[in-house]
C-alpha cells in the first residue's frame, strides 16, 4: 500500500465510515502456492471485541480452501477514484496523477458451523430486504431450502489485526490547485470524479 504520511487518514472514525460505506470487499488470502480473492459483501462491526468483518463465502471454491488452509487474510475496500490532469494546476508541466481512497484490513478467519451460518444469512437477508414486508425475507423461505443451500456455505468472521488507509485526495498540493481540482472534477459526468471531488472539498 502506498502509505505517504500526508494521505493517511488518523481519524479511526472515517475510516470505519469509509469501511462500512463500502463494504463489498475484495478478500484476499494465500493458498500455499498463489493469492486467492474473492468479491464478497461484509458486515463491518466495531465493539468490545474490535474490529470484525461477516459474511459467507460458498465453499467449493479456491478461495474457501485457501481460508481453510491460512487464516491469514487481506480485505481491500475501495471507493471513488478518478484520474487527475496536471492541466489543472498552477503548473501544468508535471506529472498527473490518480486520485481515490482505499482501505485495507488484515486479519484471522473464522470459518463458522451450520448454525453460526444461517444467522449470517438471516442477518445479510434482513439487512436488505424488508422482513415485514418483502416477499424475499428470510423468514418467507422454505427451511428445507435454506438447509439445502446451507450445506454449500460457510459463514466467516475475519478479526481485524491491523488498517491501512490512503485517501489520496491532492493533500500535497497548494490549495490553488486543490480548487482547481475540484472545480474541473465537479463540471465532469463521471460520477467518481464528482465524488472525488466532493471528497476534497470536504477534506480542505
Amino acid at each position: 500500500m502506498y502509505k505517504a504520511p500526508y494521505f493517511e487518514e488518523k481519524d479511526a472514525a472515517k475510516v470505519l465510515a469509509f469501511m462500512q460505506a463500502h463494504s463489498f470487499i475484495t478478500l484476499i488470502g494465500y493458498d500455499g502456492v498463489y493469492p486467492v480473492a474473492t468479491q464478497i459483501p461484509v458486515h463491518v462491526y466495531q465493539d468490545e471485541k474490535g474490529t470484525r468483518l461477516v459474511g459467507h463465502i460458498m465453499k467449493k471454491t479456491d478461495h474457501y480452501q485457501a481460508y481453510a488452509k491460512n487464516d491469514n487474510v487481506l480485505a481491500l475496500f475501495a471507493g471513488a477514484h478518478v484520474y487527475v490532469s496536471a492541466s489543472v494546476y498552477e503548473n501544468p508541466a508535471v506529472a498527473s496523477t490518480w486520485n481515490y481512497s482505499s482501505v485495507q484490513a488484515k486479519g484471522k478467519i473464522r470459518l463458522m458451523n451450520n448454525d453460526e451460518t444461517r444467522e449470517v444469512i438471516k442477518h445479510l437477508t434482513n439487512s436488505y430486504e424488508d422482513p415485514a414486508k418483502s416477499p424475499a425475507a428470510f423468514h418467507k423461505m422454505d427451511d428445507a431450502y435454506i438447509e439445502k443451500n446451507l450445506k454449500a456455505i460457510s459463514g466467516f468472521e475475519i478479526q481485524v489485526e491491523e488498517i491501512n488507509s490512503v485517501f489520496k485526495l491532492s493533500q500535497n498540493h497548494s490549495a490553488v490547485n486543490q480548487a482547481q481540482i475540484i472545480e474541473h472534477l465537479i463540471e465532469s459526468n463521471d460520477q467518481n470524479a464528482i465524488v472525488v471531488a466532493q471528497q476534497m472539498k470536504a477534506n480542505c
